[in-house]
């Protein structure tokens, strides 16, 4: 048997709408899609990293593709949720992902025939792997490992900056009297 043998005849994906954009991601990726709540700021954090959101406890890093790939934004106004993505790198810092998106994903179930390369060979944005068409829409694949990546550099560099601005603030603050006048 050979390893072609091995591969599933069929991929159950999910196409999400970000800006003018189609995410393709399997569908086992997408942990939920929620309403857009503030973000909490992170210091020092290019455009595309929007903050971080609370999801189930955790602070996830929320993402503008758009931004991030230099794509058109869309219909502003139908950016209102939020896809939280589970994270493939394994790292226990980063376990989910929150991307921006313009409504729900659409569910397909795909196989190779159906997913036909359209990039050219030039240079791909930032986050991107791959363009494709599936049936009628145009896609990109996410490179989720790359912006994994990128998010825990910036994270660990954003954490560090507030535990140093935490330190410098209580060294700042005057020590408590003992109590006992000398």
């Amino acid at each position: 048997m050979s390893d072609v043998d091995l591969l599933p005849r069929e991929i159950r994906c999910v196409l999400v709408p970000v800006g003018n954009l189609r995410l393709l991601l399997p569908n086992a990726t997408v942990a939920e899609v929620i309403t857009q709540g503030t973000p909490e700021p992170v210091p020092d954090a290019p455009q595309w990293l929007l903050g971080r959101i609370a999801w189930r406890g955790w602070r996830v890093p929320l993402v503008s593709f758009t931004q991030l790939a230099g794509a058109e934004e869309g219909d502003a106004a139908l950016s209102v949720r939020v896809a939280v993505l589970k994270a493939l790198g394994g790292d226990p810092k980063l376990p989910f992902i929150a991307v921006l998106t313009q409504g729900f994903p659409r569910l397909a179930t795909l196989n190779a025939e159906l997913i036909i390369p359209t990039h050219d060979g030039s240079a791909l944005p930032p986050g991107v792997r791959a363009q494709v068409l599936v049936r009628d829409d145009v896609a990109v694949i996410p490179d989720l490992e790359w912006i994994e990546a990128e998010l825990l550099g910036l994270l660990d560099a954003a954490d560090a900056s507030e535990s140093a601005a935490a330190v410098a603030v209580n060294d700042d603050e005057p020590a408590e009297s003992s109590g006992t006048d000398d």
